[in-house]
């Protein structure tokens, strides 16, 4: 009977130890009241005790729930929430129940993470009766000139407060003032900032509109609660983000804690003694009446959803894409796998299949064995290459290079891999004995537009010189020796050789007719590219050489077959002649205009023209691919509205990419017989953990090969990147991911180093017309008037508002209106 009830004691610490408590990290914007706090983790909104514990969720929908705050007396919550796939404010009954939505006016978005939500929740009135949010709707169109509103629980429209524009606030607690910040800076990817945009904060009298400051340094003041006589807020004054106090009677400022380390993030107060924030992914309390510091560990018991592995379409997600030596297949990176698909028959083969590493810049050798591809298995960036059907594993032919590089391009005979690196340096793998140098090197960028000669002698590209104009330069692997072949005078690149070596094409900016300003006397260059050529040996022919009706004379009467054949090239191995070759230079016969994507085949250059480059917009001008043919001397278009294209390595087949599709065709007038090469073969299996930790590290490398200063400001990048990885094993959302890694990169104290995309699952977002008034509830009638007509347009006359103004009517203040001449009645 005693060992039997040994073995249930043992058995039962069994289970406790196997189901054993676990710190939850990565919570975030938390609120606190009474013996609750509420926060997100990964999309959704849980509560838990300030004891800690067992979290509860509160929300579940594939959107993300964020921001919450409870209501003064504890009984709601509001939020913000993607219910309809934007973001809206929602109340939800604090323990639980269906979101109650509060506004409608459609949000800006989805924005870029460094632009923040439109509509954030910040709180609460202090009677409980109103939410208070930040939101885009007055913003003209930006994102940063945001202003502070409130809206009635039970419903109505918004309000906006007195401030023209806002970031946070929070009002005192008699409501009659607030203390706010004018900036919203509050997701942007630069600690330690002390540029226009660092956020100070200012006390406001609702009423007067009289305005002092709080605390000003050169640095950031944010996230401002007010309660009792004190105003806390936080500031990176000291290098890390900190908690001070400020009091608006004296002017005091007194620092309350003291991390080197980790900032305090998102702190929010219950109004009475406590505030809560987020702190290395954890939440922590503190009582502002005696600065006790309180940890509160929280496991979340989350289904890990966005977690799960699953079998996943990366048809979205091509980053490379091009066709075997004939054209027979396709291959496409996606999703970090490498694939071949067929063009018509076949099956897709996922030759790596691997979801923690990143494969990328794949390449088909010349003869059609073998495929190349850059990966980072090692943890930094290594070429392998693997059989074209998939058999065996892949087989690395380079070491690790601690520095990213890309394009590889064999060379025609299969011996070499040129590819270009971050550092500027162009280099030269001789596949077979895994061999590695330097065959030239750019000081100013990377050698991006390298290209092998016909029989594998000579590599062109262009490269930047001193004057920052790009010239062409040809590079001699038996001499190991790179010489300039064009001037410094003139912007040059994307330099091809003709099939049989004869010729070097390139494209060249010497095309000046600027356009003028219609406002102000300035000039701005468009279509200044023009396609150029050079004879790489004395005697060949100007292919554009004026045209004359001769004799014909009779093989053998005037001069031998061998003179005949003196300068041809179609001798393998024959050098290019230095000597005088910018004196062999001829000029295409097609007008100067914005050309991008050259490459000859056998009689054609091909080439994509498209409209010049705008700020903001794009040009309106669809994408044109065209060829000159040199027989006929004309110039011809094969399609228009494509992204890009390339050809088979023999010149014969042409894929082309338009509009997220692919298609395979010959080199045609207004070509009709495109083959579409299905992508629904392109499935991966996501590990989404694998990913997310693949992508932390990748960046960490892109920024230290990429920063513009080798000491990246100072800081040890390595340390960093360490702190930061030990959120990884947390993450169990893409949005939490994307935040570990802004947070990392924020250290660098660098301005426009943003983090961008990633999977979310939102749903489709509401497209919503909106009529080009602003309305407002008239007290008196209790009904809505129009406040403000938005009369403007643009040169397109679109944008207007569909209403007119007729006239006021004086019982009501209010605007009389018409629609289309027809004036309004009030059932209308």
């Amino acid at each position: 009977m005693k060992s039997t009830r040994n073995f249930i004691l043992a058995l039962a610490m069994i289970m406790v130890s196997g189901f054993s408590f676990s710190q939850t990290k990565l919570l975030r914007f938390p609120d606190i009241h009474g013996d609750e706090v509420v926060f997100c983790y990964a999309g959704d909104i849980w509560k838990a005790s300030t004891s800690g514990g067992l979290a509860t969720r509160l929300t579940a929908h594939p959107g993300q729930e964020i921001f919450p705050k409870f209501s003064p007396d504890g009984n709601w919550i509001a939020f913000t929430g993607q219910y309809d796939g934007d973001e809206q404010v929602y109340v939800i009954p604090a323990k639980g129940g269906t979101p109650k939505q509060l506004t409608y006016y459609p949000a800006s978005g989805p924005l870029p993470p460094r632009w923040g939500y439109d509509n954030q929740v910040y709180g609460w009135s202090n009677d409980g009766k109103s939410v208070l949010f930040r939101s885009v709707r007055d913003a003209n169109g930006g994102s940063v000139e945001t202003g502070l509103y409130t809206v009635n629980v039970e419903g109505g429209l918004p309000i906006k407060l007195a401030m023209p524009t806002s970031g946070a606030g929070d009002f005192s607690p008699d409501g009659g003032k607030m203390v706010y910040s004018p900036k919203f800076r509050d997701f942007r990817h630069w600690k330690r900032y002390e540029g226009g945009w660092a956020q100070n904060l200012f006390i406001i009298d609702l009423n007067s509109l009289e305005t002092k400051p709080v605390s000003h340094t050169k640095r950031t003041e944010r996230d401002p609660m007010w309660f009792g006589d004190k105003i806390y807020f936080v500031s990176d004054r000291t290098g890390t983000l900190n908690l001070f106090k400020f009091d608006p009677g004296s002017g005091s400022v007194d620092q309350i804690t003291q991390s080197t380390d980790w900032d305090i993030r998102w702190p929010s107060a219950d109004n009475k003694n406590r505030i809560v924030y987020e702190f290395a992914g954890e939440l922590k309390v503190i009582d502002v009446s005696n600065n006790q510091i309180t940890d509160i560990s929280i496991e979340v018991p989350d289904d890990g959803l966005s977690m799960r592995p699953s079998r996943y379409s990366a048809k979205r997600n091509i980053e490379d894409w091009s066709l075997s030596p004939k054209g027979n297949r396709a291959l496409f990176v996606a999703r970090g796998d490498v694939f071949t698909t067929p063009i018509e028959k076949g099956s897709t083969r996922n030759l790596t299949n691997t979801s923690g590493i990143h494969e990328r810049g794949a390449t088909w050798s010349p003869d059609g064995t073998t495929i190349a591809f850059i990966s980072d298995k090692s943890g930094e960036d290594q070429i392998f290459t693997i059989d074209q059907l998939g058999k065996g594993e892949p087989k690395a032919i380079s070491d690790p290079l601690k520095e990213a590089f890309f394009g590889l391009k064999w060379s025609p005979d299969g011996k070499y891999i040129a590819f270009s690196a971050a550092k500027g340096n162009l280099y030269l793998l001789n596949v077979k004995t895994k061999s590695l140098k330097v065959a030239d090197r750019s000081l100013f960028g990377s050698i991006g537009d390298f290209t092998w000669s016909p029989n594998s002698d000579y590599i062109a590209y262009s490269k930047n010189n001193t004057s920052r104009f790009a010239s062409i330069h040809i590079y001699s692997v038996a001499e190991s020796k790179a010489r300039q072949v064009t001037s410094d005078y003139f912007e040059e690149s994307e330099p091809v050789w003709d099939p049989n070596g004869d010729y070097l094409y390139y494209f060249s900016n010497r095309q000046f007719a600027p356009q003028i300003s219609t406002l102000e006397w300035n000039f701005a260059t468009n279509k200044m590219t023009g396609i150029f050529g050079m004879a790489l040996r004395p005697g060949l022919p100007n292919p554009f050489a004026p045209e004359s009706d001769e004799v014909e004379i009779e093989k053998g009467e005037e001069g031998s077959d061998d003179d005949k054949k003196k300068g041809s090239s179609s001798e393998t191995g024959k050098k290019i002649e230095f000597q005088g070759l910018m004196d062999r230079v001829f000029k295409v016969p097609v007008e100067a205009s914005n050309y991008n994507n050259l490459l000859a085949v056998e009689g054609k250059v091909l080439y994509q023209e498209g409209g010049p480059f705008f700020y903001g917009r794009g040009s309106g001008v669809e994408s044109e691919l065209k060829y000159y043919d040199f027989k006929a001397r004309k110039e011809n278009t094969v399609t228009k509205g494509l992204g890009s294209y390339n050809t088979s390595f023999d010149g014969k087949k042409i894929m082309i990419a338009e509009r997220g599709k692919y298609y395979l065709a010959n080199i045609s007038p207004n070509v009709k017989d495109k083959k579409m090469i299905s992508t629904s073969g392109l499935m991966v299996d996501r590990i989404p953990a694998e990913e997310w930790e693949n992508i932390f590290w990748e960046v960490w490398r892109r920024y230290r090969d990429y920063f513009y200063v080798e000491n990246m400001h100072g800081y040890d990048w390595k340390a960093i990147g360490d702190q930061y990885a030990s959120l990884l094993p947390h993450v169990a959302h893409r949005s939490g991911l994307n935040y570990v890694i802004s947070e990392m990169i924020s250290e660098l104290n660098a301005g426009h180093a943003y983090i961008i995309g990633g999977d979310f699952e939102i749903p489709e977002r509401p497209r919503v017309a909106l009529p080009g008034a602003m309305f407002e509830l008239d007290p008196k009638s209790g009904k809505y008037r129009i406040a403000k007509i938005f009369k403007g347009e643009n040169e397109e006359g679109k944008y207007r508002s569909p209403l007119t103004e007729v006239g006021v009517d004086a019982n009501v203040g209010d605007y009389v209106l018409a629609v289309d001449g027809e004036e309004l009645n009030g059932n209308d």
